[in-house]
């Protein structure tokens, strides 16, 4: 049997995390809102530190672990900013923003009020910037909920035209709302 003896780096890395560990669980479990969210911040700077190719060189490893952990939790932040607004807005079978369940969802919390209202403000911005064409149809068949047959035969359009009306206000209002998407996990 072959005695596996840890290197200088693996051993320098043990000590570290021996030395540290306690007080940057503190500094991350005061900055996020469960145990298992700083525990899972901590392994991820651990995890980092273990991949860095001289770790024995880093001049301030207390600097460096903080900072690694501080870049850490504002990406947990980050993320769950995006998945309250991936909740809020999901996508369709197509692939595109399910604008109705967005627009008509049940809030629960002064953020989603506060995100519904910015939306819907938004959105009429956005409907004003389209043809009357494409704006009738876009809000006749997703918030009024009508079908493209009965929206033919109000208007004497082709389905197929109606179709590709609505597509292009889909694709416009996507682009608009994608902005307020990138703002919003950006923030």
């Amino acid at each position: 049997m072959q005695l596996i003896v840890p290197s200088n780096e693996t051993q320098n890395i043990i000590s570290t995390v021996a030395h540290y560990g306690k007080r940057l669980f503190r500094f991350i479990r005061g900055r996020v809102n469960t145990d298992e969210d700083a525990e899972d911040i901590l392994q991820d700077v651990w995890y980092q530190l273990s991949n860095q190719p001289e770790a024995g060189a880093i001049e301030q490893i207390s600097g460096w672990l903080y900072r690694v952990a501080r870049n850490k939790i504002t990406d947990k932040h980050r993320k769950q900013k995006e998945a309250l607004l991936d909740d809020f807005i999901s996508e369709d079978e197509e692939g595109g923003f399910n604008f109705r369940e967005v627009l008509l969802a049940e809030t629960s919390s002064p953020e989603e009020e506060s995100l519904k209202k910015l939306f819907w403000e938004q959105l009429f911005l956005a409907l004003h910037e389209l043809p009357e064409n494409q704006r009738y149809v876009f809000i006749q068949n997703e918030l009024e909920e009508r079908t493209f047959q009965s929206l033919s035969e109000e208007t004497g359009e082709n389905i197929k035209t109606l179709i590709s009306r609505k597509g292009y206000a889909v694709k416009h209002l996507r682009n608009r709302l994608q902005r307020l998407y990138q703002e919003f996990i950006n923030y």
